[in-house]
């Protein structure tokens, strides 16, 4: 009997002692902006525990959450300390244990993180939808079950592999910057979102912040990828999301402080949707809380960037994954539903630490008005959030309506008429669908000529435009998940490749040339990037303008009736000899001559024209 107290006593000791599981961040750099870094380790048994540093660092502001699971630490990296791997250990009455932190070289800021501009060409691409490229991850053992290609709703085995091995195929399309949708880990298990079984293979239902999700690879193949793409001359965009994490995080029900979360699982606000209220004077305290407060979808834990704590654990983080993995610029998911404050210190530590590095924030509206007034580079409510550009929803909407409802043409000039309302209108993103909306040949009046007429105009217009994935080879599909269907050829065994020339239909080949025209275009002609835009003619289906930087001029033209229809341009504006020969670019018609300063310009039905000269 008295072996056996013996025992019980010993057991419940070792129960006791402190146990270490995560550490986050999992390493810093010397010479950083931020200095402290606060650590956040995660764990058992911490309850009245201290930390003590390494061996010349100093730990400071030592808090241990109520339940005894989390330890927050300030650590101050002194100048001239070598880079390696060092251990800070947590120590109570009834034992210790070790939490390791890497202490990395200063990070060099000159030569990577160079940020988007109007001269690029975005490619978003689902990585679980892109190509597989390493077949092993389909059904990882930590996540077993979830692999379902059959599912519309289940992850498909697309990879970082896959986005590797095809990086030519978009080097050869002429894109120059890639936006995969988060590749944070997500949950290991089926989920239940409006009645349907479901997977997090969007990326979008977060459970570690620091983890690469094991469906995806790992944290060495994605910094791969980025060089990789480097090495071609593509930059890579991360897409993160502060506003929430997925409802399966360990912190829903363990939260490292008592506000870490807008509520609880049991009791909290349910996200409206209005969050155009955020920009009217006349909107209650309480309607604009449901906004910034609520519960995306009623389902995804919304974190509380009024906790110090938090604001802190999310800088860090998004500083850590640019410095790690060597991302060049950051999407942001739903830029409206977070407080105005936290932006403005969470742009501001971007800029010190990585001054190449910006921001497209998701504001999805129609409404410029509204869009606009979450741009940074303006004091709004007192705060200016410091964002460097917005998605230009308002344009997409009127880009679906001409080009794939026959609406008017002269909408989207209308709308780009309100260009007065941003700060810097040439780095709004403009596109004709993204992986939220239906793809534009679902649209009742689309087809392969509507669409091309719609590149056409992206790639023309002020902005950076944006290719969604498949939009290139003329791929169909309504609403997610329709909208998000598996790239052809991306996987062993596909009954047709469109990575290949070869593996393409015409119809396909079709679009695929047509696109790969415009962005070499773009690229090899600085006034389409770059150039200011003076609009020559508004007719309901007729639309032509110019660009103009330097010594260039661009003219576009654009017939999007059904019919065929002459339109005469005037000149007299550009600057260009009354008898000014003019270049047709996308080979739909010939070349042409001015007369009497006016271009006469024949085009057939649903097409378009670029011509160039030189003044």
């Amino acid at each position: 009997m008295r072996f056996l107290l013996i025992l019980a006593a010993a057991c419940t000791a070792f129960a006791a002692s402190p146990v270490v599981e995560k550490v986050e961040p999992p390493n810093w750099w010397m010479g950083h902006t931020i200095n402290p870094v606060r650590i956040l380790i995660k764990g058992k048994n911490f309850n009245g525990a201290q930390v003590i540093p390494p061996t010349g660092m100093d730990a400071a502001n030592v808090r241990v959450s109520a339940s005894g699971t989390y330890a927050f630490v300030d650590l101050t990296i002194p100048k001239g300390i070598p880079p390696s791997d060092y251990e800070l250990v947590v120590k109570t009455n009834e034992g210790s244990a070790k939490a390791r932190f890497r202490i990395n070289p200063p990070l060099r800021n000159n030569d990577r993180l160079s940020g988007f501009t109007s001269g690029d060409v975005v490619y978003l691409l689902m990585p679980d939808r892109f190509a597989n490229g390493d077949s092993s991850n389909d059904d990882p053992a930590i996540s077993k079950g979830l692999y379902d290609r059959s599912n519309p709703r289940g992850y498909h085995g697309g990879d970082l592999q896959g986005v590797i091995d095809h990086l030519p195929y978009l080097k050869d399309l002429g894109v120059t910057a890639i936006w995969m949708t988060p590749i944070y880990d997500n949950s290991n298990r089926w989920g239940e979102y409006a009645g349907r079984k479901v997977t997090d293979y969007h990326g979008y239902g977060i459970v570690d912040y620091y983890g690469v999700d094991e469906h995806l690879g790992t944290m060495q193949l994605l910094q791969k990828l980025v060089r990789d793409a480097h090495a071609l001359g593509i930059k890579v965009i991360q897409d993160q999301v502060e506003n929430h994490v997925g409802p399966h995080h360990p912190w829903v029900q363990d939260p490292p402080t008592p506000t870490w979360f807008h509520g609880s699982m049991a009791k909290h606000l349910d996200e409206n949707w209005q969050f155009w209220s955020i920009a009217d004077p006349a909107a209650s305290k309480d309607l604009r809380r449901i906004v910034t407060e609520g519960w995306f979808g009623n389902t995804l834990p919304d974190m509380d960037q009024e906790d110090a704590d938090v604001s802190r654990y999310q800088i860090q983080n998004t500083l850590w994954w640019l410095g790690e993995a060597g991302f060049d610029a950051i999407r942001q998911d739903t830029w409206p539903y977070v407080a105005r404050p936290f932006w403005h210190d969470w742009m501001a530590a971007i800029k010190r630490q990585f001054p190449k590095v910006n921001v497209i924030g998701e504001v999805l509206d129609g409404d410029p008005a509204t869009v606009s007034f979450f741009q940074g580079g303006q004091t709004r409510e007192g705060v200016d959030t410091l964002v460097d550009t917005l998605f230009d929803y308002p344009v997409y909407f009127k880009i679906v309506d001409a080009f794939g409802k026959g609406k008017s043409l002269e909408e989207i000039p209308k709308m780009l008429g309100h260009d007065y309302l941003y700060p810097n209108p040439q780095l709004l993103w403009t596109f004709i669908g993204d992986h939220d909306e239906p793809r534009l040949l679902n649209s009742p009046q689309a087809s392969i000529a509507s669409l091309k007429l719609a590149y056409t105009c992206i790639f023309t217009i002020r902005g950076v435009p944006l290719l969604y994935y498949g939009d290139e080879i003329a791929m169909k599909g309504g609403d997610d998940p329709d909208n998000r269907h598996d790239f052809p050829g991306g996987w062993p065994g596909d009954p047709a490749n469109a990575f290949t020339q070869a593996g393409r239909t015409p119809e396909q080949n079709e679009v695929f040339e047509h696109v790969k025209k415009l962005a070499h275009l773009r690229s090899s002609m600085p006034v389409l990037a770059q150039g200011s835009t003076l609009n020559l003619v508004l007719q309901d289906q007729q639309w032509a303008f110019a660009r103009r930087l330097r010594d260039e001029v661009a003219i576009v033209v654009m017939n999007n009736d059904s019919k065929p229809a002459t339109v005469e341009v005037p000149l007299e504006e550009l600057g260009l000899s009354a008898s000014v020969h003019m270049r047709g670019l996308l080979g739909v018609i010939a070349d042409v001559t001015a007369s009497g300063n006016k271009l006469q310009v024949s085009l057939p039905g649903c097409a378009a024209e670029i011509f160039a000269a030189s003044k």
